[in-house]
């Protein structure tokens, strides 16, 4: 994208948009939703999880759905030994690292879709796929799994780079000790924690900090190009 900060503005929007619907009861809340996937699915436990965390790693709908803070309470909840605890894990890791695939593709097949209107507007003449040089950054994919909607717009990003598809197995990899830990954080200190990381307004002051940020970003990128 031309901007640092569309993607930011994007987000708020979109958050804003799916909390305003929910308030005039326009639409139920993700919460509601997910409530009725788990009757639904009651007994296919491995099935729910991965559902629910299909949804929210997938981005902007994840703003909708707060899948990863349900999943782990549902395990926790579950009472698993530590075998089981082991496979709700990779199923998980499944999800989200199928979450990251789409969210690359996304953001690939966005920046054909711009290539290909640059090639229109150049009455024809051929344009190549940019193509990013450099490797992604281990230090920023660990910044981006701080959630899992920031993970999402980390490989939606990539793939609108048109970067190696091995971030998207890298990030699973990683998924592997994250939900882990969020499952050994939520049984050991309590559900408040996670319930923390989907709050609206923590997701909203979150991305507003992404905002400034951006914003800085076009600004010195403005700057140098005047």
């Amino acid at each position: 994208m031309r901007y640092h900060s569309l993607l930011p503005i994007s987000a708020l929007l979109s958050i804003s948009v799916f909390s305003l619907l929910i308030h005039l009861n326009i639409m139920p809340s993700g919460i509601t939703i997910l409530e009725e996937l788990k009757v639904a699915f009651a007994g296919y436990l491995y099935a729910l999880i991965l559902i629910i965390i299909l949804a929210e790693s997938i981005v902007y709908v994840g703003f909708y759905f707060p899948g990863q803070f349900f999943a782990v309470l549902l395990v926790v909840l579950a009472k698993p030994q530590w075998q089981d605890i082991v496979y709700l894990t990779l199923c998980m890791v499944v999800a989200a690292t199928l979450g990251s695939g789409i969210n690359y593709c996304l953001g690939h097949r966005l920046a054909k879709s711009n290539n290909a209107k640059k090639s229109l507007q150049k009455d024809g003449a051929q344009h190549e796929d940019y193509k990013a040089t450099d490797e992604f950054s281990i230090k920023y994919l660990l910044i981006a799994m701080i959630h899992i909607n920031s993970l999402a717009f980390y490989m939606f990003k990539q793939g609108e780079q048109n970067r190696p598809l091995k971030v998207v197995w890298f990030a699973g990899l990683l998924n592997l000790p994250y939900y882990l830990l969020l499952i050994f954080a939520t049984s050991v200190l309590s559900e408040e924690v996670l319930q923390l990381a989907e709050n609206t307004v923590f997701l909203i002051t979150a991305i507003s900090i992404w905002l400034l940020i951006s914003g800085y970003l076009d600004y010195k990128k403005y700057r140098a190009n005047m």
